[in-house]
């Protein structure tokens, strides 16, 4: 499997993660950051920040241990600023804002919002509807706890579509989004009406925008989601490209 470089520096790769695959060795598949190593024909390359295995997008690699470090600095310190693309079928409670709470660990490896604010989640999100029971969302998370983000979603009561830990069924979602469409088999649904196929292939989060300062240059680097139905739709597009991302 080859990778997608976005930006190639002598100190660090940035790269697009596709969804479903980990950032760490996953049972007996090979891990990612060997993938690389191999594409790149180098020893070894470092890994500065995770991103879940449901989740596609950007992701900056070390090129180095001085770079490996200095990045580990910058996201200690919060100094990279990262903004997300989620998509739910569930309008929120509030259309933007901030959600701050700490988290908690809940059942089956899910987490929870807490109303206690020792060590608070932070992020702040805006929302735009794109079609009827589809809005897309725009993260910027201040912190980076463990399932963040979703968890942020659920508690706006807008858990992230195909998100099966934090949501509900894939056949209600689909049904709700239009419901002409039927199952056929495998995840796969057809509108009665255009007879188009769709899928609810994924869960539809993505890290779509790295902003950073690295040695005194300056980078604004961004990347659209390739993988998913729904991403696809005009609609959606069209919000993201309008959208401040």
């Amino acid at each position: 499997m080859k990778l997608d470089i976005i930006l190639q520096e002598p100190d660090f790769i940035i790269i697009y993660k596709p969804c479903g695959i980990s950032v760490h060795k996953d049972c007996s598949d090979v891990g990612l950051t060997t993938l690389l190593a191999e594409q790149l024909g180098v020893p070894q390359v470092w890994l500065v920040h995770r991103l879940d295995k449901i989740t596609s997008g950007l992701l900056i690699l070390a090129l180095n241990t001085e770079s490996a470090a200095e990045f580990s600095r910058l996201f200690a310190e919060h100094k990279i600023q990262k903004t997300y693309l989620a998509l739910s079928h569930q309008k929120p409670k509030k259309k933007q804002g901030l959600i701050i709470g700490d988290m908690k660990k809940a059942r089956n490896g899910a987490w929870k919002l807490c109303q206690s604010k020792e060590n608070p989640a932070i992020t702040r999100f805006k929302s735009v509807s794109c079609e009827p029971n589809l809005r897309l969302f725009f993260l910027k998370p201040k912190t980076g706890k463990t399932h963040q983000l979703r968890v942020a979603m659920k508690s706006l009561g807008s858990p992230i579509l195909g998100d099966d830990l934090y949501g509900k069924n894939t056949a209600e979602i689909i049904h709700k989004l239009d419901h002409s469409f039927v199952h056929l088999s495998r995840g796969r649904w057809q509108s009665q009406r255009s007879k188009n196929v769709v899928f609810c292939d994924r869960t539809y989060l993505h890290a779509a925008r790295l902003e950073f300062e690295f040695h005194g240059e300056k980078f604004d680097i961004k990347a659209m989601p390739k993988e998913g139905e729904w991403w696809q739709r005009e609609s959606v597009q069209n919000m993201i490209l309008q959208g401040e991302m």
